[in-house]
């Protein structure tokens, strides 16, 4: 570990250490702050400047500090950030023989075939495609998660106008249908609308002002 690192898992052992507040969290208090962390790095990385994407990436570090930090005082069953990192390390030299063991691999799809080879081998204990798969992904994010994994399943056509809200999914799940047969991101696509709302309606809001 750099010295920078290592400087900040100290500094979160101190924390844990001497912060009232800090102590009686566990892993699952710090969830919804994971999720918002998570959120406003992709804000940065979508939207935002550099210096906003050096900050969010330090404070989900922050995050993964903290929850090694947590580990590190199980008393069954400890592990501490390096062991976070070692297993890290260790699962990409198997996932990347193309970089560390000779195999070859020219073009990104080729790359591929080299990873999901590897992690299927990492996981083979596992009966279904879908083992793995959280379900609390954003909905879109998720449809077209599991579109990926069982690609020999036949989604519904989009209903011309849904009338029903069971319709209206089968709706959403064609349009993730398309995004991934043109190699589009649903989620985001459909998160870069949204600003784009947000922006009309404030320039709404100051034309109603002025």
């Amino acid at each position: 570990m750099t010295d920078a690192l290592r400087e900040a898992a100290e500094t979160m052992r101190a924390v844990r250490d001497r912060c009232v507040w800090t102590q009686q969290v566990d892993h699952r208090a710090l969830v919804p702050y994971l999720v918002e962390e998570s959120a406003e790095l992709i804000d940065a990385v979508e939207d935002g400047t550099r210096a906003e994407l050096r900050e969010e990436l330090g404070d989900l570090l922050w995050q993964v500090l903290f929850h090694a930090e947590i580990a590190s005082r199980d008393p069954d069953d400890p592990f501490d950030i390096d062991d976070v990192a070692r297993g890290l390390t260790e699962k990409m030299v198997r996932r990347h023989p193309h970089v560390f063991a000779g195999e070859s691999a020219d073009t990104p799809e080729q790359v591929l075939v080299l990873w999901n080879a590897a992690k299927a081998a990492e996981k083979h204990q596992r009966r279904s495609v879908l083992d793995g798969v959280s379900e609390r992904m954003p909905s879109l994010a998720l449809a077209q998660k599991l579109l990926d994994r069982a690609a020999f399943v036949d989604a519904p056509p989009a209903e011309a106008a849904a009338q029903t809200e069971a319709e209206l999914g089968d709706a959403l799940l064609a349009l993730a249908v398309h995004a991934r047969a043109n190699g589009w991101d649903a989620e985001r696509a459909l998160r870069e609308r949204l600003r784009r709302l947000e922006a009309e309606v404030r320039r709404a809001e100051a034309d109603l002002e002025g």
